[in-house]
């Protein structure tokens, strides 16, 4: 079995998911009493997120690049980063790094490929609905059709994020909101949506609404798994 390097923290409340699905997918798969060989590097989420809204990526790209060779000195065959949104840096981070890092947008495209699904909504952090790099990967690289809800709906999706899911609160009226934005996604022509936010699956599950939701965490983990397994 490969070794899975986990950069988490990001926020904690959705990296104790990442490690709960990559250790069943192993038990999954192998049975008995396995479970996945693992080592996680969890961020202070703090200082991280005010870097976020001040613009200081080449910064955070920096210091998930030195958590990541830290994994790769300790022994880890690939790297995760538990999070969509600091894919933005997820360049950076590959380039000083000597094992493969598994990018979250590539893991979901090729779910989404399998489904048949070539126009999906994303719901996710402000930087990761209308920054280029998570919404153009898919499109240029996978040839999916994204699109994002309307400017208001986008300042709402995002400060619940903040304010209330990487705090582990969840709320009846914030769930009910992201069910009525993900409606009108699927009105615009979404075939399914996208869970751009490991936080969301917190909020919404596939259980509260019949539109085919495709929650980047489990689907992240999988291929971690399936890397980790591979010959």
């Amino acid at each position: 079995m490969k070794k899975i390097g986990v950069i988490g923290g990001m926020s904690w409340q959705s990296t104790q998911t990442y490690y709960r699905a990559i250790n069943e997918g192993v038990n999954a798969k192998l049975g008995g009493l396995h479970s996945a060989e693992m080592l996680l590097y969890s961020v202070d989420f703090g200082p991280i997120e005010q870097l976020q809204h001040d613009g200081q990526w080449d910064l955070l790209g920096h210091q998930l690049a030195q958590a990541g060779q830290s994994l790769e000195r300790a022994g880890a065959d690939c790297i995760i980063i538990a999070t969509n949104t600091m894919h933005k840096v997820a360049p950076q981070v590959q380039s000083q790094l000597g094992i493969p890092l598994i990018h979250i947008a590539d893991a979901l495209a090729h779910e989404l490929k399998k489904q048949n699904i070539n126009r999906v909504g994303l719901l996710g952090t402000a930087f990761t609905m209308e920054q280029d790099f998570y919404r153009q990967r898919l499109i240029d690289k996978h040839g999916i059709d994204v699109i994002i809800p309307d400017p208001a709906h986008r300042q709402l999706v995002h400060e619940v994020i903040y304010s209330q899911l990487c705090h582990g609160h969840v709320h009846p009226d914030s769930k009910a909101a992201y069910l009525r934005i993900i409606n009108e996604l699927v009105f615009d022509g979404a075939q399914g949506i996208i869970l751009g936010c490991t936080e969301i699956g917190l909020l919404v599950q596939q259980a509260d609404t019949d539109v085919k939701l495709f929650d980047t965490t489990y689907i992240h983990a999988q291929a971690a798994v399936d890397f980790a397994l591979s010959l």
